[in-house]
């Protein structure tokens, strides 16, 4: 059936369309020429720190805001130094590329509106040791001749990068360029690899070390060897993704590995550290010295049925244990185990010792613990398990343990206990900082600990194995450990 419309309605529609047409003419979608009238940027300097030559940033943003109270055209938006720095730029859903000559033309920013801006880089090789600073602009030209100016820039920093390193004789890696590892590294049974004091290796997420032969890290007190995420940009302002943890996988010394030796080595946000598996308990395993291992998402050091020697160390802050033995023999000098990680409640145990795993029995040979400082969040972050028919052999001396105290003369000698009903400062007080909001931590004693002076004096002892001078009163816990601000 056909719809005749009356000559009323028509008048009606014919009104409305006007009143469109008026309303659709409005202020907010004038455009000035006027010079006074300019745009806002959220920031004025879209800075991406430090990254490295040849690799791809993260994508950082920016807003620009029209308050002007009138429309505002720009006649372009292009990269002062088009394609000569790497950056790379989307202006409101446009991509500055080379086929556009790296700009954009007309945009629109209407009265009381906003675009969102997005900023890339993969810089070029700038063939310095050093970060060399790099920069371009983006220039917004508008239609009143007026340009207005966002500065890029960012610290380039050229890397060596290997992929799949396959070490299969003895081989060194010693540079002071950042080393960035993708894919892992692998030594081969019967090959060691040596990393050189001053060396700082930056492992992919999923890169780590499997090491079946042997690994020496060889730090010193002025040049230590630091292993850690490849990240180098922020999860927050006040966050960089260097504190954060789970950025890479760690070391795993397996079966076949004996006679490792880390020295002066800072391992930080890894998934586990250090793992090893169980061995031939008639061969050293691994030698830990003057060494921080922090802020994992898994264990600090795992050891299983194997023999390690850690002295004058710290062990701070992970998802599961700090330090876990499953049989074998351990000790332990001189050395900070500290649980403070802050994010799981869940969290494991600072030190935890035993002869029995998942329900298979490891004999512990020997576990000794001497001069260390043992606490965290918890009531008791000293955690032991023992099945009677394997050894069991362990022996406390001269630590400070925040654990409920245990009366044995024979295993147990001048132990100070930390009081578990402490719940304000739950063992933070022995140190210069723990900062759980910024992740900021300095392990080093405070000055009203009780662990300043209560270390027994095994300074002829760490002369002549380490080199590490003594005080005349020792302190329990890590003495001396390289801190890298």
């Amino acid at each position: 059936m056909a719809f005749i419309m009356s000559r009323k309605y028509i008048h009606i529609l014919a009104w409305l369309f006007c009143l469109a047409a008026i309303f659709s003419c409005s202020d907010d979608d004038s455009f000035t020429s006027s010079p006074n009238n300019r745009l806002v940027f959220s920031s004025d300097t879209v800075s991406l720190d430090t990254v490295f030559s040849q690799v791809p940033t993260a994508t950082k943003t920016f807003w620009v805001y029209n308050r002007s109270g009138d429309g505002i055209r720009c006649a372009n938006v292009r990269l002062e130094r088009g394609n000569q720095t790497g950056f790379r730029v989307n202006v409101d859903g446009a991509f500055l590329g080379s086929s556009s000559g790296f700009l954009v033309n007309d945009v629109e920013v209407r009265n009381k509106d906003s675009i969102r801006v997005f900023v890339e880089l993969t810089s070029p090789m700038n063939k310095k040791v050093e970060p060399t600073l790099l920069e371009d602009n983006l220039i917004f030209s508008l239609e009143s001749g007026v340009e207005q100016k966002v500065n890029l820039k960012a610290w380039t920093w050229d890397a060596i990068t290997y992929s799949d390193m396959i070490i299969d004789k003895d081989s060194v890696i010693a540079t002071e360029r950042p080393v960035i590892i993708s894919g892992g590294i692998t030594v081969k049974e019967g090959a060691t690899l040596t990393i050189a004091a001053g060396t700082t290796l930056y492992f992919q997420q999923k890169a780590g070390i499997d090491v079946y032969g042997r690994l020496l890290v060889d730090g010193t007190a002025e040049r230590n060897v630091i292993l850690r995420g490849d990240r180098i940009d922020r999860m927050f302002d006040y966050l960089p993704y260097d504190r954060v943890s789970g950025q890479w996988q760690g070391i795993h010394f397996h079966e076949s590995s004996y006679e490792n030796v880390i020295n002066f080595a800072d391992i930080h946000s890894t998934y586990d550290a250090l793992v090893c598996d169980s061995s031939d308990v008639s061969r050293l395993k691994l030698n830990l010295y003057n060494s921080v291992v922090h802020n994992c998402q898994g264990y600090g050091l795992k050891c299983t049925n194997a023999v390690v020697d850690v002295v004058n160390c710290q062990l701070s802050n992970t998802l599961h244990d700090c330090m876990a033995v499953y049989g074998g023999v351990a000790r332990i000098m001189q050395t900070t185990i500290a649980q403070f990680y802050p994010f799981d409640a869940n969290r494991g145990a600072a030190l935890r010792f035993a002869n029995v795993k998942d329900g298979k029995v490891y004999p512990l040979y020997n576990f000794s613990c001497i001069n260390c400082l043992v606490t965290g969040y918890g009531d008791d972050v000293v955690m032991s398990e023992a099945d009677s028919t394997a050894n069991y052999t362990f022996d406390f001396d001269h630590c400070l343990l925040r654990t409920p105290s245990v009366e044995d003369t024979t295993r147990v000698h001048d132990v100070i206990w930390e009081d578990p009903k402490d719940t304000v400062s739950c063992g933070t007080k022995h140190f210069k900082k723990v900062d759980s909001d910024k992740q900021d931590y300095d392990f080093r004693l405070d000055s009203v600990s009780m662990a300043i002076g209560k270390a027994v004096k095994l300074e002829q002892l760490m002369h002549d194995r380490l080199g590490v001078r003594r005080d005349e009163e020792p302190d329990l816990g890590c003495y001396e450990y390289v801190k890298n601000e």
